[in-house]
C-alpha cells in the first residue's frame, strides 16, 4: 500500500502554489483506496465525480480564489449527506439513497477546496462500537486484518491510519470518532455540541448528542478542518458560536483522572501508558493534578442507553415490525429494546444525562482540561462486540466504551491523541476534555501535548 507523504495543510499549500494540482492529488488518493480494498474502509467511490470536483478546484485557483483546503482529498462517513453521493448509514433500508444536498459542514469543506474521494464505512445507523454493517460487512484494522478498528467511525479512522487520505469526517454521539482513532493510532476530535452545524441529513437517533468530527494524523490538520466547518448557521437551530480566542495554555489548570472517577477495568498496558505520558507532560512543564470528577449515584452508560434504543425505535420501529431481519442483528436488538422502554424509562435516562452534564460543569468550574484514557484496551477481533477481558475482568460488550459517552451528554469538546502501543504495536489513546465552547483552547493545548508526546 502506498501511503501519502503530505499532510492536508502541505497538500493545500502545494496545490495553491501550483506545485501539484487538485486532480493529481485526487487521482493519487483514488489509487491508494483501490489498492486497499481489503480493509473495507471505503465503501463507495465515484471517480468521475471526484475528478470533476477536483478539476473545478483547479479552475477556482486559476481564477484567483484562495482556499485553505485546496485540493485536499477527504473521506466522508456513510451517515453524512454529500450531494449526489450514495449515503446509506450502512443499512439495507437506505441502500439506494442518494443525498439530495450537502450537510452544512460538507458544503463548507467544499467551499474551502476539499475534494471528496470516497465514503467511509460505519456500523448501521452509527449505533455500534464495531464497524460492520449488513450492506458492507466488516472494516478491518490497518495493523491486523483479524481485528476491528472499533466504531462507529471505523472506516474514516482506518482510512487515515492507512494513509489513504490525510483527512476524514466522522460523527461522534458517544465516542465514535475518538475510540476508533485511538485504536488505530491517529487523532480524532469531538467538538462542542453545536460548534459545527450538523445537518441537513438523516433523522438522528442520538437526540442532542451527535457532532461532526474530523479525524487526521495530527492536531494541526484537525484544526484546519475544524476552522473550515465551525460557526453558527441559521439552518441549524443548535449551531452556536464558540470562543474566538484561545486561552494561554501556560496557566491552564489540568487534571488527570486515570479512570474518569468510575469503577471500570483498564488493561495494564493502557493504565501504565497513560501514567507514563502524564509524567512526560509534567516533566515538560505542565502542571497536572490527580483529580476525578464526582458523579451522581447510578451514573453509568447503561443508565443512558434507553435514549439510543428509543431513538432507534422511533425512527425504525415500523420497519423492524415488518421485517426485523433487514437489520444488523445487534441493531435489531437495540430497536426491540427501544420498543419496550416506557416513557418513564426514557425520562429517567434524560434525568441521568442532565445529572452527568451538571457534574461535569461543576468539575470544569475548577479545572480547564481533563486528561483520561480514550479507551481501556486495544483492538479486539472484528467478530466480537468487544474484548472478552479488560483489566483481568470479564468484559461486557460495551466495557470498551466507558470513557467517552459522558462527554457527549455534557456536550463538551474532547480529542483523542495517540499515546502508546502494546507489545504487538496496537495503539491506544489519551483523551483531553475541555469546557464547552473552549474548542480552540483545547486544540491549542492538544498541539502542545502532541508535540511533547512525540518528542
Amino acid at each position: 500500500m502506498t501511503k501519502p507523504t503530505h499532510s492536508a495543510r502541505e497538500i493545500a499549500a502545494a496545490v495553491t502554489a501550483g506545485r501539484m494540482t487538485a486532480v493529481d492529488t485526487a487521482k493519487a488518493a483514488l489509487g491508494r483506496i483501490d489498492a486497499a480494498k481489503a480493509l473495507n474502509a471505503v465503501v463507495t467511490t465515484d471517480p468521475a465525480r471526484t475528478l470533476a470536483d477536483a478539476a473545478a478546484v483547479d479552475d477556482r485557483l486559476r481564477a484567483g480564489e484562495t482556499m485553505p483546503l485546496a485540493g485536499v482529498p477527504i473521506l466522508v462517513k456513510d451517515n453524512i449527506w454529500a450531494s449526489g453521493w450514495r449515503i446509506t448509514q450502512g443499512s439495507r433500508l437506505f441502500a439506494d439513497f442518494i443525498a439530495p444536498q450537502d450537510a452544512i459542514a460538507i458544503e463548507r469543506l467544499r467551499k474551502a477546496g476539499a475534494v471528496i474521494v470516497g465514503i467511509g464505512a460505519t456500523s448501521e445507523f452509527a449505533s455500534k462500537g464495531v464497524t460492520t454493517s449488513p450492506l458492507y460487512g466488516p472494516t478491518r484494522h490497518p495493523l491486523d486484518p483479524a481485528l476491528t478498528p472499533g466504531g462507529s467511525s471505523g472506516g474514516p479512522a482506518t482510512a487515515v491510519a492507512a494513509g489513504l487520505v490525510p483527512l476524514a469526517i466522522g460523527t461522534d454521539a458517544g465516542g465514535s470518532s475518538r475510540r476508533p482513532p485511538a485504536h488505530v493510532g491517529v487523532a480524532g476530535f469531538k467538538p462542542s455540541y453545536g460548534a459545527i452545524p450538523y445537518g441537513p441529513g438523516f433523522a438522528e437517533p442520538f437526540f442532542g448528542l451527535s457532532v461532526i468530527a474530523p479525524i487526521a494524523a495530527d492536531v494541526a490538520d484537525i484544526a484546519l478542518a475544524f476552522e473550515a466547518m465551525a460557526g453558527a448557521d441559521p439552518r441549524d437551530p443548535d449551531a452556536a458560536g464558540i470562543a474566538q480566542e484561545a486561552e494561554d495554555i501556560a496557566g491552564l489548570r489540568i487534571a488527570f483522572s486515570p479512570r474518569l472517577g468510575l469503577d471500570v477495568a483498564v488493561d495494564d498496558v493502557v493504565a501504565n501508558g497513560l501514567v507514563s505520558a502524564v509524567a512526560r507532560l509534567s516533566a515538560a512543564g505542565l502542571s497536572i493534578a490527580l483529580r476525578d470528577p464526582t458523579w451522581p449515584a447510578g451514573a453509568t452508560e447503561e443508565a443512558l442507553m434507553p435514549l439510543q434504543h428509543a431513538g432507534l425505535a422511533a425512527l425504525h420501529g415500523d420497519a423492524f415490525r415488518k421485517d426485523p431481519t433487514v437489520f444488523d442483528p445487534d441493531i435489531a436488538r437495540q430497536i426491540e429494546r427501544g420498543l419496550s422502554w416506557s416513557g418513564a424509562d426514557v425520562a429517567g435516562a434524560l434525568v441521568a444525562s442532565a445529572a452527568i452534564a451538571n457534574a461535569f460543569a461543576a468539575f470544569f468550574a475548577e479545572v480547564d482540561l481533563l486528561l483520561t484514557p480514550t479507551v481501556p484496551c486495544v483492538a479486539w477481533p472484528f467478530t466480537q462486540l468487544g474484548p472478552d477481558m479488560i483489566g483481568g475482568r470479564a468484559a461486557s460488550p460495551r466495557a470498551h466504551a466507558v470513557f467517552t459517552p459522558f462527554v457527549n451528554h455534557a456536550r463538551l469538546p474532547a480529542i483523542s491523541l495517540p499515546c502508546g502501543t502494546d507489545a504487538r504495536g496496537l495503539p491506544f489513546g489519551l483523551q483531553i476534555i475541555a469546557r464547552r465552547g473552549q474548542d480552540r483552547t483545547l486544540l491549542r493545548a492538544a498541539r502542545h501535548i502532541e508535540a511533547q508526546l512525540q518528542a
